[in-house]
């Protein structure tokens, strides 16, 4: 049940069942020379559906532009600054909790999210506290990172092992195949790619990994993968959601 398809009064009569929703949240990044710029909201979106409808849940809408300030110097990138992210979420939220939600299952494709979707949990708990809305106290967000589902791991693993890498990963790259085979990039790979350095500014990054992989060769992904994968981490992440709804 997608909340930008659904009416007020099917929201209304959803909430008397259950105050969970499902949010994905990716980011609007370059993946390397053959990796769509929107690889990690494509995912998170396609997996956030595959558990709504395994598990008759709500899903809000993608949230496909995160932090990703280091990718900004290759073209078509587009970050928002942690504290944009943060305000983001926390106003979402606030709309949501007025509405009657208080569990907030996101699911998220780009790791760069992950410290700055923490600071916004604790800002927004801290910032429902002081409003005394109803339920306040009772509202609880968790992560959920798909690419680290045990599943999926060992699938990538299994199928690319050291040449997964860190960034435009064939796991990824395979899930968005899956999803969008009409969109397949073709094109030369250089046969050396960087990895293990750390990320700091936007022109260091592009500098350590000039063409945007981080020790990945995407040539290995197939969108036969991608469904493997998808599969995987609908069924783990299903189990994940139902678990996090059931807990007080």
């Amino acid at each position: 049940m997608l909340l930008h398809l659904s009416s007020w009064p099917e929201v209304e009569a959803y909430l008397a069942r259950s105050p969970g929703i499902i949010i994905p949240i990716g980011s609007t990044e370059q993946h390397g020379p053959t990796g769509l710029i929107g690889t990690d909201a494509i995912c998170a979106e396609a997996i956030a559906k595959g558990v709504g409808e395994a598990v008759n849940a709500m899903i809000g809408p993608t949230i496909n532009v995160g932090m990703a300030l280091h990718h900004t110097r290759f073209p078509g990138t587009i970050s928002l600054r942690p504290s944009t992210l943060i305000a983001v979420i926390q106003d979402s939220l606030t709309c949501l909790v007025q509405a009657g939600f208080t569990k907030f299952f996101f699911i998220n494709g780009h790791g760069g999210n992950v410290a700055t979707l923490k600071a916004a949990f604790a800002e927004t708990y801290y910032h429902l506290e002081g409003l005394r809305l109803p339920q306040a106290d009772r509202v609880q967000c968790r992560v959920a990172n798909w690419y680290m589902c045990s599943g999926v791991y060992q699938l990538a693993k299994e199928l690319y092992g050291n040449q997964e890498g860190s960034h435009a990963t064939p796991s990824e790259v395979a899930l968005t195949q899956y999803v969008y085979p009409e969109a397949i990039k073709q094109g030369e790979l250089a046969s050396e790619v960087n990895s293990g350095h750390g990320i700091f500014g936007s022109t260091d990054f592009r500098r350590r990994y000039p063409d945007g992989r981080m020790g990945s060769n995407p040539a290995l992904a197939t969108p036969e993968h991608g469904q493997r994968f998808y599969e995987l981490a609908v069924k783990e992440l299903s189990r994940g959601y139902l678990e996090f709804l059931a807990q007080e």
